[in-house]
């Protein structure tokens, strides 16, 4: 034990992947390697709470763009095209009735076009192949910081749980915090609940909040250390949206960072029973979840464990 070599975690991670993935994504895989090996890429999350437009300027002329209203418009265009090619063959189909066709498509598309969470939530980055770093946040006359630096593919939860106005909502593997300001930056929560199992991340998650969020809109957020796999037993039935973002093997960190990696030969245990926390996790989170309410579950894994098993 004392003369075999150490191999490092990240090597053991890299060797993992190579085995499971290149299975799983075959002739993909070279390429999302190579992504996971390449530098980080952040995403800058405006905080609406703070005086941004100054600093909205300073990134668009710095040629960054927000990822979110890009993609926005992107699927409008997507259903207009859609919208009137349909309307086309509905046409060469009948005379009759197609201003009633229009109509109906029109009527289809304007749920997809309305107003919602993403018209609030604007986080810019810098064009692909572009890895500038933003400069580090500065604080306003409040002492409120103007943006929270992060990783860009962390926001898509947030976007996909689409909280409507006066929606109670519970983060329930919240720390360090980036989807919890995210989620208020939506400005329509009624209530947030943010809760992770780790005191010393809870500590994390409230520096966050008091960097990023006036006291009265804190005011609206409870923070608990609670295991959640408890939360369907604390809470049941108590919550119209619901983000299970929950622990995982973190595939980028994994392969870049030997520090705290849960590759690391003394957390093989812990590895292998993140399947079942997961699952005990998102059990726990669809109970929390009133009838009808929805239910986000992700990871930062490509795993399919991790993933589409967790699901079925």
């Amino acid at each position: 034990a004392t003369t075999a070599p150490r191999i490092p975690p990240t090597r053991l991670a890299l060797h993992h992947f190579d085995m499971s993935y290149s299975l799983q994504l075959k002739d993909l895989w070279p390429s999302v390697r190579a992504s996971l090996l390449c530098e980080q890429k952040y995403g800058a999350l405006l905080n609406n709470f703070s005086a941004v437009d100054h600093v909205t300027q300073e990134l668009e002329l710095l040629n960054a763009t927000d990822f979110v209203s890009e993609a926005s418009q992107k699927a409008q265009r997507s259903q207009r095209g859609a919208a009137a090619e349909e309307t086309g063959r509905g046409e060469s189909r009948t005379q009759e009735g197609s201003g009633e066709g229009r109509t109906v498509i029109q009527a289809e598309m304007s749920p997809a076009l309305c107003a919602s969470i993403s018209s609030n939530i604007k986080c810019y980055t810098f064009p692909r192949g572009d890895i500038t770093r933003f400069r580090p946040a500065r604080p306003d006359a409040l002492g409120l910081f103007d943006y929270y630096l992060m990783d860009a593919a962390s926001l898509l939860p947030v976007l996909a749980l689409n909280v409507q106005p006066d929606e109670f909502v519970l983060d329930l593997c919240a720390a360090p915090g980036g989807k919890t300001l995210a989620l208020l930056q939506a400005g329509v929560c009624g209530h947030l609940a943010a809760n992770d199992v780790s005191v010393s991340r809870t500590k994390r998650l409230y520096q966050v909040l008091h960097s990023y969020v006036p006291k009265e809109i804190r005011e609206t957020v409870s923070v608990t250390s609670c295991d959640g796999r408890d939360w369907g037993q604390l809470e049941g039935g108590t919550f119209h949206k619901v983000l299970v973002d929950v622990p995982c093997t973190t595939d980028r960190h994994s392969v870049m960072e030997d520090d705290n990696n849960i590759f690391h030969k003394r957390r093989t245990k812990e590895r292998q029973m993140l399947p079942m926390l997961q699952l005990q996790l998102l059990m726990a989170g669809i109970l929390a979840t009133k009838p009808g309410g929805e239910v986000v579950y992700s990871t930062c894994s490509l795993s399919p464990l991790q993933n589409e098993c967790v699901i079925e």
